[in-house]
């Protein structure tokens, strides 16, 4: 389409003075040539999507081969680039997840190291309570599994003394 207005703008500067059916004349010589490409690419189209070959000389279809091709070339190369771009950008992401993977375990090994500071600390206060309770006065209540662990009563039946 540029083409034609370039072509155009070209004949109006070296006819400055173009009569109306001159114009004219030249829009429908403009109009039959378009109309011809139009009809050749809808044709190309058509044999490039393999309908209407039986037109084509061996030579035509050879060239129509190559031409097919080339075109495949291009759209496995566009392909590949994109498949390995994607791949890229997968590997980056499984590398930022697997360097968080190892900060995760980093802090879980932290926290297991202090919860296990923490158990030691309490089962070193209850072994100093237990200590603390063989002290105790001999009548006194103590449950030594548990300093807040509730304290199971029974009644039972009283005994015939005889």
């Amino acid at each position: 389409m540029k083409s034609v207005i370039d072509r155009f703008n070209k004949l109006k500067v070296e006819h400055q003075l173009l009569n109306p059916a001159s114009e004219v004349k030249f829009w429908q010589r403009e109009a039959t040539s378009l109309r011809q490409q139009l009809r050749y690419l809808e044709e190309c189209h058509r044999q490039l999507m393999g309908e209407e070959l039986s037109g084509l000389s061996a030579n035509d279809l050879q060239n129509l081969e190559s031409q097919l091709e080339m075109s495949l070339k291009g759209v496995r190369t566009k392909k590949n680039q994109i498949c390995n771009d994607e791949i890229k950008e997968l590997n980056q992401k499984g590398s930022f997840i697997h360097q968080e993977n190892i900060e995760l375990h980093k802090k879980l090994d932290l926290v297991s190291k202090e919860n296990e500071k923490l158990q030691k600390k309490v089962y070193k206060a209850r072994d100093v309570n237990r200590g603390n309770k063989s002290s105790q006065p001999p009548h006194s209540i103590s449950n030594e599994d548990d300093l807040h662990a509730p304290t199971h009563l029974q009644l039972s039946q009283p005994q015939i003394q005889t």
